[in-house]
């Protein structure tokens, strides 16, 4: 821009020249800028230092990627500098602190690893000097290092986020000369697992979801010598599923809320317990997967049907069990729906209410298994492969969350999938609200999920179409036999 008082105090000639140095000087900075070696090539300490800004910029929130650029999770921590070293590039798919100090002992130079890794506030995996303090809920790493702190982040141990009935822990680092440090009653050689039976385990498909699923992709790579450390402990719920708990760790499972008069201490532990979807791993053919997970039920409870057998006129008839609800959600004609499966040439097989075991074996032993969307589905873990999974889907806004735990994962189970979503005048709701009311006439008003469960779950019963569900049926029968 031309200036007038920069114009009247120089020459034509003398702002050109001023003029051609400073273009000068502009380049040569350039220049001298995208030559200039990164800061942690100058220093070995410059990529700590780095970080170190970046941490002390964020106050008092440790940000942990959850795997997505886009989404960072906020978790509150004391002194976050001092607790892991991260990047301050902030969409790493995982943020890791790892390092390494020596001590000697007895003259020999031993190297002692300490290493953080979260994914997000539900799930770290540590390994080093390991203290459990169950009296305090605190998790403690300690270190070498001198000029450590109190420094601590709080973690869930369960894979769905804000459950009131989970306990929560700390993850502190202290340093081994703090006099605040847990001396160690109980060392332990094997890794353990640190995870909670609170949450919705008590319902039958978060028990499946949301721990034996994800303890299962979590110990994987351990294998039978991980020891469990269960918070919010339930008796009742180690009974009923013992046998799958025995194929995935051959040590007692700990009641580790009421070890508040011992340390316990390991070398690798993991807090919290992976997990991605419902019942679904995070890629299309991992290992561990749902695959393998279903080869252990079936060796938990002896279930001798791995596939389904091809079918013709000539084979024995497939087998169909309807789940039986009592409350909410009840097939009302299910008496009906099995008349006409045994005339379309199903054997219907009657779903006993027994022990987990004998049910196993009785869904094991079916090729179709038929039901209104609700936990008792879960069951189609037991089902052989290439069997038929039917989910009549209640009428209103469930059709999500019907596919999200079902119908999804039906694929990684090996199972094909059918849906049968109820009409109107097959919901008990057309005979309890007026045909003109929201509930009926937009059920898109009602999308939230405590709407969807007191309304839509709750307050519905269905009675199919039985001309309509004949054709569900008849195409699950040829989806049998033509494989």
């Amino acid at each position: 821009m031309y200036d007038p008082i920069f114009s009247k105090s120089f020459t034509r000639n003398e702002r050109n020249r001023f003029g051609a140095i400073f273009l000068c000087f502009i380049i040569a900075l350039a220049i001298s800028l995208s030559f200039k070696p990164p800061l942690h090539l100058i220093s070995p300490i410059g990529y700590a230092v780095k970080t170190q800004l970046s941490i002390n910029n964020m106050g008092s929130m440790l940000l942990v990627d959850d795997g997505s650029r886009a989404n960072i999770k906020p978790i509150a921590v004391v002194n976050p500098a001092e607790y892991l070293q991260l990047p301050s590039d902030a969409a790493q798919t995982n943020h890791t602190s790892t390092t390494t100090s020596t001590y000697s002992d007895h003259g020999m130079k031993i190297e002692r690893k300490h290493a953080i890794k979260c994914t997000n506030s539900n799930y770290c995996k540590i390994e080093g000097d390991i203290r459990i303090d169950a009296k305090s809920s605190t998790v403690v790493v300690a270190t070498t290092f001198a000029n450590t702190t109190k420094s601590w982040l709080v973690v869930e141990p369960y894979p769905r986020k804000g459950t009131s009935q989970v306990k929560k822990w700390r993850a502190i680092t202290l340093n081994e000369n703090d006099t605040s440090l847990p001396k160690c009653t109980h060392h332990h050689t094997h890794p353990s697992i640190l995870f909670s039976m609170g949450g919705f385990t008590g319902n039958y498909f978060h028990d499946f979801a949301d721990v034996l699923f994800p303890l299962h992709l979590t110990s994987s790579q351990i294998q039978e010598n991980v020891q469990f450390l269960a918070t919010d402990y339930n008796q009742w719920w180690i009974n009923k599923f013992d046998k799958i708990l025995n194929k995935l760790t051959k040590h007692n499972i700990l009641d580790i809320d009421k070890e508040t008069s011992h340390v316990h201490c390991y070398n690798q532990l993991q807090i919290g317990l992976k997990f991605h979807k419902e019942l679904v791993t995070l890629n299309p053919d991992p290992n561990p997967s749902m695959h393998t997970f279903r080869v252990l039920l079936r060796e938990a409870y002896s279930l001798k049907r791995e596939r389904t057998i091809v079918r013709d006129v000539y084979s024995p008839l497939p087998r169909l069990m309807i789940i039986d609800r009592k409350r909410t959600r009840v097939l009302t004609n299910a008496h009906q729906v099995s008349r006409m499966a045994g005339k379309l040439g199903f054997e219907v097989v009657e779903g006993v209410a027994a022990d987990l075991s004998r049910f196993a074996e009785a869904v094991n032993s079916c090729d179709v298994l038929v039901g209104v969307h609700g936990a008792g589905l879960t069951n189609m873990v037991f089902l052989p492969d290439n069997a038929v999974v039917i989910q009549v889907v209640p009428f209103g806004g469930v059709d999500g969350f019907a596919r999200l735990d079902f119908g999804n994962p039906a694929k990684g189970m090996d199972l094909r999938y059918l849906e049968y979503k109820i009409r109107e005048d097959e919901s008990s709701l057309s005979r309890k609200y007026s045909r003109d009311h929201p509930v009926l006439r937009n059920p898109e008003l009602y999308r939230n999920w405590d709407q969807v469960w007191s309304i839509y779950l709750n307050q519905q019963n269905v009675s199919v179409d039985l001309h309509r569900f004949k054709g569900i049926l008849v195409k699950a029968l040829k989806l049998l036999r033509n494989r």
